[in-house]
């Protein structure tokens, strides 16, 4: 049976208590999750901020249509996604902690190069880069924190892991704001480089590096048909309603998308180093899991990404009002992840996933009832906001325990980095599809209408979230007993 191989870098600090090895690894564990979230807050980060960056952005390229300047986060996703599990399968082979500092200062780079960005094109192009960067450090992060606590406190482990995304979206929106109204959306991108360089300086501490000897490099040609496929559907659902749905074209991308993953999953099949290993979803768990993932990532997005266009568009707030305005839903989801972690142990990740995707269901039912055109915001927006965090909270860390349990301990970084591509492929139709059902609206009676529209998104992906969490196999875990007693009686 293959093994995953540990190699521990030169540690010029060596811990004060090796003599209590469950002090030890407890120490290591918890810096580990600490130093690794810090890299994925820089990536949430970035893309929390570029929601609220949107508009900013486009003011500064005034000659490019909305559609086309989606390419700046929809760019970025797709390669994300195309990317993050052949890079998790390269981590495998070449070692996580090496995988995780060289994503790092991929993307700090390119986020440099972001704020420099003279043109769209060019700030398509760097957001491409920093994709590259994200995708190879991703799935590292999740296989380092995996591999550095017992399997019976993952479920805490991911959810505090998990609640770095969901506090990077609930400072992220305010935080862009402020840098947007101080120095413009440039500003958004040379954040991430003191996390970067503060990440880079203590993972290269405190890692120890693990790799999977017997994993393969993928096949390109799998990379290639994924990324097409996402990018040509995509492209259908910007551009639809401005070619017109039945027009040549944007049937030929529809159909061309489809083609290509219809090609793609016997491809796999066949080929010798896929770029995803199908066989991952004969797990009964993996395949619920990442079919949920996919549904819920396409309504988050698209709640979140409206709900910025809705405050500033329909109620004309303020870009920083805005950003103040949508984080109580995303602070409330950092508070509570890492309590339902510890839940999920008690009861089981399944009851959950189920609640979560009824209470997000329940936030767009209130949004479809009561935001107009008036601005009410202590009772017509922020309880759904309160309503959605919860569902939130509820839904993406336990997903993502759910995949990690279901993953066996040497496809670690494979396993993960598919669960963030279909998440991150959720989220590229996501922003696809708030465009377009928003598109634009003559009055403000109109455009509140085109916003029930993503209410209505946000209702059905709630729903249908938790329908799919109903076919979980899920069950409580039992913490293992604590040394620590003993080796405390033992000093005694």
């Amino acid at each position: 049976m293959t093994q995953l191989t540990q190699v521990a870098p030169p540690q010029p600090d060596a811990p004060d208590d090796q003599d209590d090895p469950a002090v030890s690894s407890t120490r290591s564990g918890w810096l580990t999750l600490g130093i690794s979230s810090l890299g994925i807050l820089a990536v949430f980060l970035d893309s929390t901020v570029l929601f609220v960056a949107f508009e900013d952005i486009g003011r500064s390229f005034p000659s490019v249509s909305a559609p086309t300047l989606a390419w700046v986060l929809n760019g970025y996703t797709i390669t994300f996604a195309a990317l993050v599990v052949p890079a998790g399968k390269i981590a495998d082979r070449l070692g996580h902690r090496r995988a995780f500092l060289s994503g790092l200062a991929v993307f700090t780079v390119a986020s440099a190069l972001c704020a420099a960005a003279p043109s769209a094109g060019a700030l398509v192009g760097f957001r491409v880069l920093q994709a590259v960067g994200a995708a190879m450090l991703l799935p590292s992060s999740l296989a380092l924190v995996l591999r550095a606590f017992p399997r019976e406190q993952i479920p805490v482990a991911v959810a505090v892991w998990g609640a770095m995304g969901a506090l990077a979206a609930a400072i992220g929106p305010s935080l862009g704001s402020v840098l947007i109204e101080v120095g413009g959306w440039r500003w958004v991108f040379l954040i991430n480089l003191p996390i970067g360089a503060a990440t880079l300086y203590a993972g290269a501490r405190v890692f120890v590096e693990s790799r999977d000897p017997e994993s393969r490099i993928p096949a390109p040609v799998g990379i290639l048909l994924i990324a097409s496929s996402a990018a040509l559907v995509s492209l259908a659902v910007l551009e639809g309603e401005g070619w017109g749905w039945t027009s040549g074209r944007t049937v030929a991308a529809f159909g061309g998308g489809l083609v290509l993953l219809g090609v793609f999953v016997p491809h796999q099949r066949w080929v010798a180093a896929p770029a995803l290993d199908l066989a991952l979803f004969e797990s009964h768990n993996y395949r619920w899991a990442n079919a949920g993932t996919l549904a819920f990532g396409i309504a988050f997005t698209a709640m979140f990404f409206s709900s910025i266009l809705f405050l500033t568009n329909v109620w004309d707030w303020e870009i920083w009002q805005a950003g103040l305005g949508v984080s109580p839903g995303p602070l409330l989801v950092a508070m509570l992840a890492p309590l339902m972690g510890r839940l999920a142990m008690r009861t089981g990740q399944r009851p959950l996933l189920m609640v979560g995707g009824v209470m997000f269901a329940l936030g767009g039912l209130w949004r479809l009832a009561f935001l107009g055109e008036e601005a009410d915001y202590l009772v017509d927006y922020l309880p759904s906001m309160l309503l959605t965090g919860i569902g939130v909270a509820l839904i993406i860390p336990q997903q993502s325990s759910v995949v990690a349990q279901a993953i066996p301990p040497n496809r670690l970084g494979v396993g993960s980095g598919a669960n963030q591509a279909i998440r991150q492929f959720g989220g590229t139709f996501g922003v696809a599809l708030t465009i377009t059902l928003i598109g634009v609206p003559e009055s403000l009676a109109e455009a509140v209408s085109h916003f029930d529209r993503i209410w209505w998104l946000m209702i059905g992906g709630g729903l249908l979230s938790a329908v799919l969490a109903s076919r979980l196999r899920t069950a409580p875990t039992q913490p293992a007993a604590s040394p620590q007693p003993v080796a405390a009686a033992a000093r005694r």
